[in-house]
């Protein structure tokens, strides 16, 4: 491991993508990302890389797109309506099955919002805004260090599964500052090994084999719904058996499991305390992956549990995944705030102690 660092998160976040390979950012300033970008346009080039500043969103993401094509490990970064006007690439990646990796700061809205957190992009980067019938794989840390550790791991997902990933992190993560130990450097493919590892990539044959294309076009119907069941769902298929995780705490004998992720999973814990002390067992799902979502782990909830609340920074978009993983065994109850408000530890366990008395 490396040396332990005091970091704010949006630094932490591009140095561990640099120190993962990443050689290719594109961006443009939104807060609360904003250290994002101003990282890597004083960072990348000293590791070899390019780091552009788009003049917009939609300019970030389809140079992701040509830098993904040609084979480079690429991070693009941007916050809640940022995210929202790529989503036409993030559809064009998928169908290409181009390997880019995106850290989504999120902040409230709708619309241009606030610059506060928030959680209320779990639709947006769950369900994807672009067309099609394709998925953004996304995790979702709860701490900075954990933020660091998953984006190695995306790098190397986006390269095995050929599509787009995402970190899903709130404005809290990426502004404040903690201890974090970055891992050790992986060293950047070369340019003539990405023909070795990535072979369907665009790095000019040479007259050593034929020649690449990449296609999002799909004039005939039959050819579509080919590359559509027989290539794609069962990538996603796979992903969903291999991808979903999720860390699961004293979910035997607990009266109340919450659902949380993120940094409102932390305030969750605090609740538990306090709720604990007044004598109500409670436990905790803490989805590591929002997609593919851990349906399964929620068959570990003890059957004589008497609520499930899922705790978010949104009007209630997490919960509807909560209601479909219960199905129906245990009433589902939520905890929200909006508009960049955080919950505090307090709210939460005096709202918990009214789910259980509402019969």
């Amino acid at each position: 491991m490396g040396e332990k660092k005091l970091m704010k998160g949006n630094e932490a976040f591009a140095l561990a993508a640099i120190k993962a390979g990443c050689r290719f950012y594109f961006g443009y300033p939104i807060t609360p990302q904003n250290e994002i970008p101003e990282y890597m346009s004083r960072e990348l080039a000293k590791a070899g890389g390019a780091f552009i500043q788009a003049e917009s969103e939609l300019a970030s993401i389809n140079m992701a797109y040509g830098a993904a094509a040609a084979g480079g490990r690429v991070l693009i970064s941007s916050s809640s309506p940022g995210i929202a006007l790529m989503q036409e690439g993030f559809s064009d990646l998928a169908v290409i099955q181009a390997p880019v990796v995106a850290i989504n700061v999120m902040r409230s809205g709708p619309g241009i919002g606030g610059i506060q957190p928030a959680q209320a992009d779990y639709f947006q980067v769950t369900r994807g805004g672009g067309n099609g019938d394709y998925h953004v794989i996304v995790y979702a840390p709860k701490s900075i260090q954990e933020a660091v550790e998953m984006i190695y791991k995306s790098f190397d997902i986006a390269d095995e599964y050929r599509n787009p990933v995402m970190i899903a992190v709130d404005g809290m993560l990426g502004q404040m500052m903690e201890p974090v130990v970055i891992p050790e450097a992986i060293p950047a493919m070369e340019e003539d090994e990405i023909g070795k590892y990535k072979p369907w990539a665009l790095t000019g044959h040479k007259n050593k084999r034929e020649h690449n294309t990449i296609n999002s076009v799909f004039l005939q119907q039959e050819v579509l719904e080919d590359f559509n069941l027989n290539v794609l769902a069962p990538k996603y298929q796979k992903a969903e058996a291999e991808l979903s995780e999720a860390e699961c705490i004293d979910l035997e004998g607990a009266e109340v499991v919450f659902v949380a992720y993120g940094s409102t999973s932390r305030v969750v814990l605090e609740a538990m305390g306090m709720l604990r002390e007044q004598g109500i067992r409670t436990g905790l799902i803490r989805p590591k992956t929002l997609w593919p979502f851990p349906y399964k782990v929620f068959d570990n909830i003890d059957p004589a549990t008497k609520h499930v609340v899922s705790v978010e920074l949104s009007m209630g978009q997490m919960i509807q995944d909560v209601k479909l993983a219960v199905n129906g065994r245990f009433p589902v109850g939520l905890i929200n705030r909006v508009g960049g408000i955080l919950l505090s530890p307090v709210e939460i366990a005096e709202k918990t102690k009214h789910l259980l008395e509402v019969k």
